[in-house]
């Protein structure tokens, strides 16, 4: 059974004009290609108080520079709150210049320096590289946090779908080896479970018909993790639904659409959160399917995003 009819009417024209993804892994370097194409240029969004440059940060352990865009207002005043975005795409896609766009607003308007983070991707780097090139961001803005002028108890982080899920793995990450403190996660659709894409279709009626699909969910979490989603003994850093232990974690925030394939699994989320003593605020927005920001104009995304910023405005004032 379709669940067409209950997408929101100004989300459905998009869903017309959408080609399909393909197989995720065959066509990934395609795919790639097209997303990558499909970008505004920088100029396009640029806004005269924002400066955008791109740095290279030191991989951990000997891995390799990650890039890094950082946007950062102008004239506001130091030492700035922080917000590390991660981008999306099922941990196959996607570069850091994707959320371009959403971070120029973002730097603009609460003040913030926003981090855009080029992490490497799967299958071609598997986990822990990913998360890895997360925290390696984040460990080198919080030690030069004085030299940036950074406010260290000012500390976010956030990202949709796989860039949601790397986000809490990463909240984790900076929990267990105490070297960050992080003040808020903002995680949106994100993508944490990969025992979700073990699930019979049937029993996800109703969500995943669009967009992100439960066969591109297999094959992302078959990517990320080098075996089959599932699996025995998968680290939490990788999936973050795996963790035994949600307790000492920042407040987060977690909004996802009542069609998104990710809903059960983030609406768990929220209640193990609350459960292990942390604070939640859970959005659950209807009519919404899987990246349905990609229809940009829509009421229901710019709404989204405003009540987002706003969290994260309200959490920076803490």
């Amino acid at each position: 059974m379709t669940t067409r009819h209950l997408v929101d009417p100004e989300l459905v024209a998009f869903l017309d004009a959408l080609p399909p993804f393909g197989n995720v892994i065959e066509e990934r370097r395609q795919i790639r290609e097209n997303l990558a194409a499909s970008l505004p240029p920088a100029e396009d969004y640029a806004r005269p108080d924002v400066s955008i440059s791109t740095h290279l940060v030191p991989g951990r352990d000997g891995a390799p520079d990650i890039p890094v865009i950082l946007y950062r207002p102008v004239d506001a005043e130091s030492p700035l709150p922080v917000f590390l975005n991660i981008h999306g795409g099922g941990y196959v896609f996607g570069t850091a210049a994707d959320t371009g766009p959403g971070d120029v607003r973002t730097a603009s308007e609460l003040g913030c320096l926003v981090v855009s983070v080029d992490y490497r991707l799967a299958p071609e780097t598997p986990a822990p590289g990913s998360v890895e090139d997360c925290y390696a961001a984040l460990e080198w803005l919080y030690r030069n946090g004085e030299e940036l002028g950074l406010d260290r108890t000012r500390f976010a982080i956030g990202g949709q779908s796989a860039g949601g899920g790397l986000a809490a793995a990463l909240a984790l990450l900076a929990r267990d080896r105490g070297e960050i403190e992080l003040c808020f996660q903002l995680l949106v659709y994100p993508m944490l479970d990969d025992r979700t894409a073990c699930l019979p279709p049937e029993e996800l009626a109703g969500m995943g018909e669009f967009v992100w699909k439960h066969a591109d969910n297999a094959e992302g979490w078959r990517a990320l993790l080098g075996c089959e989603p599932g699996s025995d003994g998968i680290s939490p850093y990788a999936a973050a639904a795996r963790a035994s232990d949600l307790s000492r974690l920042p407040p987060a925030y977690i909004t996802v659409g009542m069609l998104d394939l990710f809903l059960d699994e983030d609406i768990q989320y929220a209640r193990r959160l609350i459960a292990d003593g942390n604070k939640v605020e859970l959005h659950v927005l209807p009519g919404a399917y899987h990246g349905f920001e990609l229809a940009a104009s829509a009421r229901l995304t710019r709404e989204s995003e405003a009540e987002r910023r706003a969290a994260l405005a309200k959490a920076f004032r803490v």
